[in-house]
């Protein structure tokens, strides 16, 4: 039965990722979701169905449009295989625990991948984003008993605020500071968001996860372009990343190395 339940998880994984795909382009040239139909963005060929099979219809028409030739950005199939493995860890991880908590863990990561591309790419976090991170948060904490025992009701209720608070601390800091923004209204919005889906020990885990990487990967990056100091770089993607990892292992991780003492 497990086998047939990760089958179906894998699948619906990558039809999900093909969707996020569609939101990361869409919602931040203000385009609906919806209308039109999926189509070539440089020649405006409308895609048909067997031109839009996950992953599949990019190795078929080798990473091309099937009428410009165009080449399609692998971004694409990446965000799908992405999706199907998130989705498949969550089910592996949650499933025997508790299936709404593996749903809504499932749909926190679809979550946080838009966030991250659409960052990454247009430093925008949207506020319909944040708002569903929240109320995934409610139900964690409404069924997150059932995967942690030890999980109480406010302890995420208190990391939500604490989250976006320490955020805006520094934001407020770097505005006393440097007289600029340290960091955006969407990545205090996001740490807050992060706090209630969470928990305490969750979150300091994705924190450090994202501060500790992000602050690697950008002097890396500053280094070899010779980018400038009053450079921004967006934040989210490494937040997010932070999140995922904390989500699937984060409490498990923290509750092991307290157990230490």
């Amino acid at each position: 039965m497990m086998i047939v339940v990760y089958v179906l998880a894998g699948l619906l994984g990558l039809c999900v990722g093909s969707f996020l795909n569609v939101v990361i382009y869409r919602v931040p040239n203000g385009m609906s979701i919806a209308t039109p139909p999926s189509h070539c963005p440089k020649c405006g060929y409308r895609l048909r169905a067997v031109d839009n099979i996950p992953v599949l219809s990019y190795v078929f028409l080798g990473g091309k449009c099937h009428n410009c030739k165009e080449r399609i950005s692998f971004r694409y199939t990446a965000v799908e295989l992405l999706n199907m493995a998130l989705w498949l860890l969550c089910v592996l991880i949650f499933w025997k625990k508790s299936i709404v908590y593996a749903c809504m863990a499932a749909a926190a990561c679809s979550v946080f991948i838009c966030i991250a591309f659409i960052d990454l790419e247009h430093q925008l976090i949207f506020d319909r984003f944040i708002i569903t991170l929240f109320v995934l948060g409610v139900v964690a904490i409404i069924f997150g008993r059932k995967v942690f025992p030890y999980m109480v009701w406010y302890d995420n209720i208190l990391s939500c605020v604490i989250g976006g608070g320490l955020f805006l601390l520094v934001w407020f800091l770097g505005r006393l500071k440097y007289k600029r923004d340290a960091l955006g209204g969407g990545d205090i919005k996001l740490a807050a968001a992060m706090g209630l889906l969470l928990g305490w020990r969750a979150l300091l885990f994705a924190v450090l996860i994202a501060t500790v990487f992000g602050s690697i990967i950008l002097l890396i990056l500053k280094k070899a372009k010779n980018y400038e100091d009053g450079k921004e770089y967006p934040f989210a993607p490494f937040l997010a990343a932070g999140a995922v990892i904390a989500l699937l292992v984060g409490n498990q991780v923290v509750t092991a190395y307290l157990s230490l003492f």
